[in-house]
């Protein structure tokens, strides 16, 4: 893809809006070659959850049907370390940019809201491979996910109105305190690294 020296535009340009070096995208690149057996796109056969348009920034709405490697560095981007020099203001919109990551897997119907039944589709799908985790179990944990969401936003919700379910907002609030920034990260090795994998 280049070396350091002869970086192209569009490697520029990538490295702009992702975020990550040119030597990461090179990583990355080789990486999408894989998954995509040297094709130009990925089908979206892999992670449904991952191809969500408004994620990859493109429409409201819908899934994609194949992504290609500038959309797979979009995708990737949400999954960036973070960067020791940001400021809180940047430190903070990296956050909600990953929780808005997160919010879209949930939000299957593209309403804005994650209800009880789409947290336990995911949950459903997250827990399939567990034999020991029953369908009550599955649904107690989407209840008390759900119950602790309308407890944190219930201030501003009527007397006489009902807790439909979780907005984005309400999210923000229930993701308030967790490290998100930290545990939604790639981690890119060195070729060092890599030598003594082997």
């Amino acid at each position: 893809m280049g070396s350091a020296q002869s970086v192209p535009p569009e490697m520029r340009a990538l490295a702009e809006r992702t975020g990550f070096t040119s030597e990461q995208i090179e990583q990355l690149h080789r990486r999408f070659k894989q998954l995509s057996h040297n094709r130009k796109t990925i089908r979206a056969r892999i992670v449904h959850a991952f191809f969500d348009k408004r994620n990859l920034r493109k429409a409201p709405a819908g899934l994609a049907e194949e992504i290609n490697f500038e959309d797979f560095l979009t995708i990737m981007s949400y999954f960036r370390p973070i960067e020791m020099d940001m400021d809180e203001e940047r430190l903070e919109s990296f956050r909600k940019e990953k929780l808005k990551f997160l919010f879209h897997m949930y939000d299957a119907d593209y309403d804005g809201i994650i209800t009880l039944q789409e947290y336990k589709n995911v949950l459903d799908e997250l827990m399939s491979g567990n034999p020991h985790l029953e369908k009550e179990s599955l649904r107690a944990i989407a209840e008390g996910a759900m119950l602790e969401a309308a407890s944190a936003c219930m201030a501003r919700t009527g007397p006489d109105e009902v807790y439909e379910g979780i907005t984005f907002e309400d999210f923000l609030k229930v993701w308030k305190g967790i490290d998100i920034e930290t545990k939604m990260h790639v981690r890119f090795l060195t070729m060092e690294a890599i030598a003594h994998c082997y």
